[in-house]
């Protein structure tokens, strides 16, 4: 997961959109390339704000490279524009644009929005690195992230027990514990889940 550019864009209705403020990381780019992709992500970053109603959010899909834009709107008339791989999640996503939003109109006078040269936002750099990680910036996504590995914890637990040459299927034939119907649905299960492994 890779965020390539977040972006601060003025987004009036009926006009062309300018990007107030921008950070980036194209560090896994070659050297070659990194000003065409720069070039790419400001075009695509001001086309999607563009396109985007306000109060609305979207997910745009390019190549490999996927755009996630917040059009707040509202008399700042301002938008939020990521670019990230594919696999970046959605969620996080709009959480940094709201934040980075929130944040660039808390510090940032909206006279300033007409020279777009003189506006300093060096959070967004901070943005974007935090972000990088969207696990870290997410809450959810780290509470998920936990649950995941103790799934895993809990499987590798139960392989364990089976690799010392005790198999589930001798366990539960022997057990005095369940009765015959019970040995019968848990048979039954096993062979209608195994019908369906996708090799």
């Amino acid at each position: 997961m890779k965020i390539f550019s977040l972006a601060v864009v003025l987004a009036a209705p009926n006009k062309s959109s300018i990007i107030l403020c921008s950070a980036s990381d194209l560090s896994s780019f070659s050297f070659y390339q990194r000003g065409s992709v720069s070039e790419f992500m400001s075009f695509f970053a001001k086309t999607i704000a563009e396109r985007t109603p306000q109060g609305q959010r979207q997910s745009v899909q390019e190549n490999n490279y996927t755009a996630h834009v917040y059009n707040r709107g509202g008399a700042e008339q301002l938008a939020g524009v990521i670019v990230a791989d594919q696999e970046y999640p959605v969620r996080p996503a709009f959480s940094l644009l709201t934040k980075m939003l929130d944040d660039f109109i808390a510090k940032v006078p909206q006279l300033s929005f007409s020279t777009p040269a003189v506006i300093s936002f060096p959070e967004i750099n901070a943005y974007l690195q935090k972000y990088q990680d969207p696990r870290q910036a997410d809450a959810i996504m780290k509470v998920q992230q936990e649950l995941d590995e103790t799934k895993i914890i809990l499987h590798k637990t139960i392989e364990s027990v089976l690799q010392r040459g005790e198999k589930i299927n001798d366990l539960v034939d022997r057990s005095n514990a369940l009765s015959a119907q019970s040995k019968m649905f848990y048979k039954t299960a096993k062979k209608q889940n195994s019908c369906c492994l996708i090799m």
